[in-house]
Formats: structure tokens, sequence, C-alpha cells
């Protein structure tokens, strides 16, 4: 079911190449369809969110219904189990908090008599959030990717999801209620995307779009960038495990089933120096799988992008760990600590046996919005600064500049830029 390889003998094995290679937006045939989308939604407005949600999602909406009503979020929280309201509200509460020591303030400094520079920090005034329907529709996203954006001190916060006959799942309407969403519309897909960059009659403009979603609901927010911004295009979901010979198999194959069951794109990976501890994983992994109601993906997942590599040593692991630059980094070893130096990719981190990844998806605070397909190499987890803009501050008195007036100009003369130039040495004339 998982492949073995034994790093050890210089058997590198083809994962390297793989994990990057599990997403694609280069389908002529989606593009061609998703820009037709984006067209539409440009040129018609709403009129061509209420023909996608006709012909896509079997949904017939009016400008009117497109919006979720106040009365609709109050239902939703009686269709929802009290218990998990009030672990919405406490996952909620250690997101909040985590997310709010990442808060910068404004700076100014005078360095020189006469010079004062500077940093403006201010949110962004409208972001789009969107939330995937069907089995993909997770509360634990909602919280994610609204909580720092309320934090950070955005005004406006809109959500858009995928209309369903039966409904929007009401935990997730429970969800956008706690976590500060000011509006919510039932669209979906590459049009809901076009919606929140162009804006239509119903729907506003935004400066920023972040969720998940579909190959089209990515490929949409990779031809809208540039219009507004965006979190990322996210792949597939991953895992690896570096542990070793004191890690309990048990736990480090529920932790790679966690993800495995998520995609049969998802990507689960132990890396260990104890060949013991593989082979009971790889019993585990089988074990566990089969009482499991997502079987059938996990086993797809980890036989095309699953595996147990056995290592010489954890310097050798973190090695490897680091050229796959994980989504999720579990340090299952004896003094996790004594690794965390070691690290130099990875979205989120994880140490020690009772530090389980699903534990960072929905309750302990840092966000599980993470680089994914190596990407973690330049990108960061979703954060307060992402829904931030930086302004530069530059005030120089006429001593201040007359001290310097020769050297700016002898520099745009350098480039050729005789207008540059002139704009300082007109002050002085």
């Amino acid at each position: 079911m998982i492949k073995v390889i034994d790093m050890r003998d210089d058997k590198k094995g083809d994962i390297y190449g793989r994990l990057p290679d599990r997403i694609s937006m280069d389908d002529s045939s989606i593009m061609k369809t998703v820009g037709e989308v984006i067209s539409s939604v440009r040129q018609k407005g709403d009129e061509a969110l209420m023909e996608y949600a006709s012909r896509f999602d079997n949904v017939k909406l009016t400008a009117e219904t497109m919006r979720v009503s106040k009365e609709e979020i109050a239902e939703a929280y009686s269709r929802v189990d009290g218990e998990l309201i009030e672990v919405i509200r406490k996952a909620k509460a250690n997101i909040e908090a985590f997310h709010a020591k990442q808060k910068e303030n404004s700076w100014f400094s005078s360095e020189k008599d006469g010079v004062i520079l500077g940093q403006l920090y201010r949110p962004m005034e409208i972001v789009g959030v969107y939330v995937p329907g069907g089995t993909a529709a997770y509360p634990s996203s909602v919280l994610m990717n609204v909580v720092p954006a309320k934090v950070a001190g955005v005004p406006k916060v809109v959500m858009v999801t995928p209309p369903k006959k039966e409904g929007i799942n009401p935990a997730v309407l429970v969800a956008a209620n706690e976590a500060g969403v000011d509006e919510i519309y039932r669209i979906g897909g590459a049009q809901a995307v076009a919606a929140l960059a162009f804006g239509t009659e119903s729907i506003p403009k935004v400066d920023k779009i972040v969720g998940p979603g579909n190959i089209y609901v990515a490929t949409a927010k990779r031809m809208v960038y540039g219009y507004c911004d965006i979190d990322a295009v996210a792949g597939p979901s991953e895992i690896t495990v570096v542990a070793d010979e004191t890690a309990n198999p048990c736990f480090v194959a529920a932790d790679m089933l966690s993800q495995a069951e998520h995609d049969v794109m998802a990507s689960a990976i132990l890396i260990t120096t104890s060949e013991r501890l593989a082979e009971e994983v790889k019993k585990e992994l089988e074990k566990q799988a089969s009482r499991l109601s997502r079987k059938e993906i996990i086993e797809k997942s980890l036989e095309n992008y699953g595996a147990i590599i056995i290592t010489e040593s954890l310097e050798k692991a973190m090695e490897v760990a680091n050229r796959i630059a994980p989504e999720h980094l579990e340090l299952c070893v004896q003094e996790p600590f004594s690794l965390l130096g070691s690290v130099r990719n990875a979205g989120a981190i994880f140490l020690g046996n009772y530090s389980s990844e699903p534990l960072g998806d929905y309750f302990a605070g840092p966000n599980h919005v993470l680089p994914t397909s190596g990407t973690a190499r330049f990108f960061s987890p979703l954060n307060v600064g992402d829904f931030i803009k930086k302004s530069s501050i530059i005030s120089y008195s006429a001593k201040a500049l007359g001290s310097v007036k020769d050297d700016v100009i002898r520099f745009a003369e350098a480039e050729g830029l005789t207008a540059h130039a002139n704009a300082i040495r007109i002050r002085f004339e």
C-alpha cells in the first residue's frame, strides 16, 4: 500500500519529483472555461451569477435571495449542537489570541535633524473569503480565514459559498457569524471569485480573496491576481513525520492517515532512523485504514504519494524533510526541541508525540492555512500581516534636503533622468 524507501543505501526514489507535480493549473481547457466565466461576470454581473447558479448548482437565485439573511443565520444556531457551538467559540478564542500577537504598529524615527522616516500600517478595507460547499464545507476554515482579518482590523469581510437546495451548512454559518463575517452570499465556483474581484450589483469588490477551493476556484484566483490580492494557490494537503525509535507507531500512523483521508492526492510521509518503527507504522497504516470511513481515498493517497523513508541519522532525516518542505511537519523524537533549529522549510511544526496535527487544524490557535507542494520554501502560514498594507513615510526639511541634494542629483543624472534631477535642483536655485 505504501512504499518503503531505504536511503541508507542511497536509494532516493522519486518522492521529490512527485510531490510538487500533484497540482497543475496549466490545463488549457480549465483556463479557457474559467476565463469565460470571469469575462461573463465582469460584463453581466448578478445576471451571470444567477445563470451559473442555475446551470452548475441547480439552484434558482434572485438578487434578493443571493445574500444570506440574518434570519437564516439565527436559524442555523438552532440546527447546530450546542456543544459544537461552544467548541467553535473556544477555537475562535484560541485563534484570536494567537494572531493578536502578530500585530505590528506604525513607527517613526528621526535619526538626523530635519529627517523623519517611518512606516504606516493600515488594514485592507474589504476582504473576500471563499468557503467550499459539499464535503469540504469546514467551519474550521471559516475561522482560520476570517479571524486574522478581523484581528488585523479589516472593517468588512464578505463570505461566499456555493448555493445548495438544502441550504448552507449551518455550522459554517455559525462559524462565520462567530468570527465576525459581515456579509454572506450563496455563490460559488470561479464565478464567485470573479464577483469578489470585480464586483457586481450585489457583491462588493474586495481587496483580497482568501480561502480554499477546487481547481476552477484556484485557477480563477490565479487569473484575477493583480486586480486584487489572493492568499495563495493551494495544493493538496500533506504531512511529513520525522521519528526516531522512541515514537509510538500507532500515533504516527494515525497522524499520517489524518492527512491521507483529505484527498487521493494528499501526501503522508514518514522519515525515520528506525527500521523497526518503519515496519510497525506500515502495519498500523493498514490496520487503522481498514476501519476508517474514507478507506478508498486513503489507500490511493498512500499508494501514489505516501512513503516511509529510512535514513541513517536524524541529521539526514531533517535534510530530507527540508527538501520536501511540507505543509505539516511533526517531530516525534525523544528531544523534539533539539531538532527545531534544523527546520528550514515547513508550514507548521508539531513538537512531540502529543502535538497531533489535527490539533493545529482545529483548536490550538496557529493558522491551518499553510503553504503546500514545497512552497514552504518561500511562503508562510496565513497571518495578520496578510491583511495589512504598509506605506513608507518620508519627511525632509529644506536643510536636510540641502545636505544630500548633490548626491540625489548625481544619481538621477547617472540614470539619464534629468527631470528627477531638476525636481531637486529647482528647490535651491
